[in-house]
């Protein structure tokens, strides 16, 4: 049987729309070193990349006695959201894309909703997606549970099986697929174009893999042929 025309493109936010996965790494890196957790960049982006921060919290507890309290989060927070403000860059060619959608999008990330907007405010990128924004806080259960792509799917009044999701990290490719949702895997962020990663991501078989935004277009068109 053919697979249902795509109806709703759900994106991603970090690594996806915005390069911001080395930097929120870096600032995670420091933070748990000034606690006495030792981490290298490599270690952090296997075990939390796509990760809500409650799951981030819960592997920090389980696996290093380490407990996440407010103070922790705060100038973790503070250091991160400075240096979006400097440093952070949208994906190339992630707004032609967009723009050249034929169909409804929408954005759903593991980040806390303030992050999101500011990810997409410093980038140029939220007067294409406000108020379509759905965040990891709003379900009870991160990825790679499908919660928050369901949540998504149920507010913007889509089946599951109508919509691609574009993201960049295991868990999110695996929340995807429990969902019931087609998803395109994106190697294209500066975190993500080595080997190591694009092979993690092809393990779990997308529907797709890519590494050039631009090439985003031709995917949905083949799937939604009605698009113009």
């Amino acid at each position: 049987m053919a697979a249902r025309p795509i109806d709703l493109i759900i994106f991603d936010c970090d690594g996806v729309l915005v390069d911001s996965e080395p930097i929120s790494l870096a600032v995670l890196v420091d933070a748990l070193d000034a606690a006495g957790v030792t981490m290298d960049a490599e270690e952090a982006t296997d075990r939390f990349l796509g990760r809500s921060l409650k799951s981030m919290s819960d592997i920090l507890h389980e696996d290093y006695g380490l407990a996440i309290d407010d103070h922790f989060l705060e100038k973790m927070r503070t250091a991160l959201y400075a240096r979006f403000r400097q440093e952070l860059r949208p994906i190339d060619g992630v707004r032609a894309a967009v723009e050249a959608l034929p169909i409804p999008f929408c954005v759903a990330s593991s980040s806390q909703p303030e992050r999101i907007r500011l990810s997409l405010a410093v980038t140029g990128l939220l007067d294409r997606f406000e108020p379509h924004i759905f965040s990891a806080s709003m379900v009870e259960r991160g990825k790679p549970a499908p919660d928050l792509f369901l949540h998504a799917s149920a507010a913007m009044g889509i089946v599951p099986d109508a919509c691609v999701v574009i993201e960049d990290s295991p868990a999110g490719v695996m929340a995807a697929q429990a969902a019931g949702m087609r998803v395109f895997a994106f190697a294209g962020g500066s975190h993500a174009r080595g080997e190591r990663h694009r092979q993690s991501l092809s393990r779990l078989q997308p529907d797709a893999l890519f590494d050039d935004m631009r090439d985003l277009l031709q995917f949905v068109r083949k799937e939604h042929p009605t698009g113009t």
